[in-house]
Order: structure tokens, then sequence, then C-alpha cells
């Protein structure tokens, strides 16, 4: 039986205690995932992202499976969490540059050589983050969530995590992406290649998103989710709440604005990151 066979078994099973050779099987999937061999989520050849359902199976079957040890790396510095989720082992054969300083990675998630992990931050289990991307300091990149080639995660950025719903599309940034300092991606947003999030910028399943460009308006559709499109720059902006209390008042709610699409200036500005890998 294929891999996926076998998760899917075992996961479907309502069960209270599970032998070694459940763990054994479960271990083998962990070890799939973190060779990148097979992952949430994937980019069909249209484009179209889908979720692999029975991948997340396999990831929630590891926190029912898991007993919970003491991981603590000094008597100083204690860590209790599910014996099934250790920090990833790495090596130097890897090519992941990890800066001292704090960081963890989950086993069960992806990291491709040369990505670069400036202290702290964290990756969750499940994640897939691709080759050349950085990770910079207090980031987060959350379960199941699918990070692409060359993206900067800038300072403070939490792209969140969707383990469940099963069928829910993870959080999704494509190549090439710069996320500005401090912003939120959640939902299952998908955020194209090439686009660029200015500072500040929060994407969640329920914010609209203004393109004054294109005169229209990105919003999640259903089981549809919000998607920005590729070389959109996205800037923090803000739109008159409805009613006349809120007018009276000059209130007005947070809104997501893009105000351009990339080209050559805008590359020429994010060229400064070649110097820092």
């Amino acid at each position: 039986m294929s891999l996926r066979s076998r998760v899917e078994t075992l996961a479907a099973g309502a069960r209270d205690r599970y032998d070694a050779a459940d763990r054994a099987l479960f271990a083998e999937f962990r070890a799939a995932l973190t060779r990148g061999e097979i992952r949430a989520a994937e980019r069909r050849s249209d484009g179209a992202w889908c979720v692999n359902a029975w991948v997340k199976h396999g990831i929630l079957l590891g926190f029912r499976m898991g007993d919970l040890v003491d991981m603590s790396a000094h008597p100083s510095l204690r860590f209790f969490d599910k014996d099934t989720y250790p920090v990833r082992p790495t090596t130097l054969a890897e090519g992941v540059r990890i800066v001292p300083g704090g960081s963890s990675i989950r086993d069960g998630a992806y990291v491709a050589p040369g990505v670069i992990c400036m202290p702290p931050m964290y990756v969750n289990v499940g994640a897939y983050v691709d080759a050349g991307t950085m990770i910079d300091s207090h980031a987060l990149v959350g379960s199941c969530a699918q990070i692409g080639k060359r993206v900067h995660l800038s300072a403070a950025v939490q792209v969140g995590g969707v383990l469940e719903p099963v069928g829910a599309l993870p959080v999704i940034v494509e190549d090439d992406v710069l996320v500005g300092g401090g912003c939120g991606v959640y939902e299952g947003t998908i955020v194209r290649e090439r686009a660029v999030l200015a500072p500040g910028t929060t994407l969640t399943g329920s914010t609209p998103v203004y393109d004054v460009v294109r005169e229209v308006v990105y919003r999640r559709d259903g089981e549809r989710p919000l998607e920005i499109p590729a070389g959109a720059v996205v800037v923090p902006g803000a739109r008159a709440a409805p009613g006349a209390a809120a007018a009276r008042w000059g209130i007005s709610l947070y809104a997501p604005v893009i105000v351009k699409y990339r080209d050559e200036k805008t590359d020429a500005a994010t060229l400064l990151e070649e110097y820092l890998r």
C-alpha cells in the first residue's frame, strides 16, 4: 500500500492507543514532509492550488498519537511537547542558514536549501518554505503554510496556519513576494508571485482588498479564498464606515489598497534583498 493509503487508514480509525507499528508509520510520514516529498497543498499546472487533505489528516494524527514529554534543552530552558513533533533535525549539508538566537523549526516542515532564518523565528509542522527565502526576526510560518522561492518575510510577519478544516487551503505566498514588516496573512489567503505587501498590511478571509488601478474589489467568495494578483503592490488604507453616526463621528475602517503593480522602479527598490543573502 502507498504511504497515503496507509496514513488514511490509520487516521480514519478511532482508537485510544497506538502501537509501535503505528508510530513507525507516522515517523515515515513526518520524514516525507520534512524532505518535501509530500506537502499540504500543491499548485497545479493551470496555476490553481489544491489542498492535500490526507496530508492534513496525517498531521492531525500525530497530535492524537503523541504523548507529552520533556523536551528541555537545559534545566533552565524547559520545553514540553508531543513526542511525535520534536524539533526538526537539521545538518550543515542541507544548506539552510540558521542564525543563532532562539529560532525553532518543528519536524515535519520542509525548509529548502538557501533559506535564511533570522532569530528568533518559528516554522510550524506541515509548512513548506522554498529555496532562497528569508524568514526575518520574530516571523511565524504557520502550520501547512506554503511559501515560494525568494520570498522575504520581513520582521514580525505572521503567516497564519490553516490545519483545520482539512479541506481548506492554507495560506499561500508564491515566488518572489516581498512581505513587509508587521504584516499578517491569514485564513487561506493566496498572495500571487511578485506581489508586494507594504509594512502593516493585514489580509484575512473577511478583508476586502480595493484595487484602484483595475477598479475592482477582491474578496473571499465561498470556498474561493481571497487572492492578491501577481505583481500587486498592497498598502494599508482606510474607507469610510457606513451609517450616519460613522459619518458624523468621522469613523473609517481598515482597507488594504492596491495602489500600483510592480514595475522596474519597484524591482530596483527590492534589489537590496540580494545583498542580505
